[in-house]
């Protein structure tokens, strides 16, 4: 009697960004900026600034909230940061977001996983009610000197460091110490993660290393966009640096919803078609 074959179980990842794709503003202007008796306008010129005369555009916001924090007399420890996360709000339908969508993966025979790529603070998203629904948050973060006190960048991820990550998935080498793994040939049939079963949502021009590489190699890039704000990201598609845009409303029965759901359905076929052609070919040697 012939027995069949379990079905290959496939792997999607969806990478998101975080400010202004998951949450309506940046992170630290929600508690630490109001902390220190600024406005986010004061806040960010400053750091403009500094950018400005060449350091870094995100060491600059990383090293003007220790800089802002020692002035006040207030020494930042990395739980601070973390109590900080409570207060970030989301977008309508995101608390939800993730479970809805990878079950409904899981109902076509794919695994859905979640990553942020952000260039935000790790420390901060971690203090969110959604950091449990994420494989892997990959963000800034601080070094904390003998008493736990924030004195140094860690780890910073800028719009061109960003992609890193996004081999990190598709080899499977999450650990971002193991570079050695990373820098490893590997079978694109070997990969965990193909491509192709990427998306990657992002809100702006940050985003386009990682948009423009996953869309170039098979996937999905989506742009989205806060209530009536559609043509800061219109740009985007035009310059074919994304595939669709999307409102930033991860409700049931949204254009965000329905469009992720086709391309999880898109890759359905596709991997199906691909276990069919390896078959074949098996049958072959």
């Amino acid at each position: 009697m012939r027995v069949e074959k379990t079905k290959r179980r496939h792997v999607a990842a969806i990478m998101y960004d975080f400010d202004k794709t998951l949450c309506p503003r940046d992170m630290q202007e929600y508690s630490f900026i109001p902390g220190l008796g600024i406005s986010p306008e004061a806040f960010w010129s400053e750091a403009g600034r500094l950018s400005s005369s060449g350091m870094d555009r995100i060491l600059a916001y990383m090293y003007l909230m220790l800089k802002k924090s020692n002035a006040m007399e207030r020494p930042v420890r990395r739980e601070n940061f973390v109590e900080l996360g409570k207060g970030i709000e989301f977008f309508p339908g995101v608390l939800d977001w993730f479970g809805r969508i990878s079950a409904y993966g899981a109902a076509l025979n794919i695994e859905v996983e979640h990553f942020i790529v952000s260039s935000g603070l790790r420390e901060i998203i971690e203090g969110t009610a959604i950091a449990g629904a994420f494989r892997k948050i990959y963000a800034c973060e601080f070094h904390y000197d003998a008493n736990g006190v924030a004195d140094w960048p860690l780890m910073s991820v800028n719009y061109t460091t960003k992609t890193q990550f996004l081999f990190r998935v598709n080899k499977g080498v999450l650990d971002f110490s193991d570079d050695e793994a990373l820098n490893r040939f590997v079978p694109e049939e070997e990969r965990p993660v193909p491509f192709r079963n990427m998306i990657y949502v992002g809100d702006g021009m940050t985003d386009v290393p990682c948009m423009k590489l996953v869309k170039a190699n098979g996937g999905h890039s989506i742009a989205v966009f806060g209530r009536g704000k559609r043509s800061s990201v219109e740009g985007l598609l035009r310059d074919r640096r994304v595939d669709f845009l999307c409102e930033a409303d991860y409700r049931e029965a949204s254009s965000m919803e329905s469009t992720v759901k086709r391309i999880i359905d898109r890759m359905s076929v596709v991997n199906d078609l691909s276990d069919l052609h390896g078959a074949q070919m098996d049958r072959l040697r």
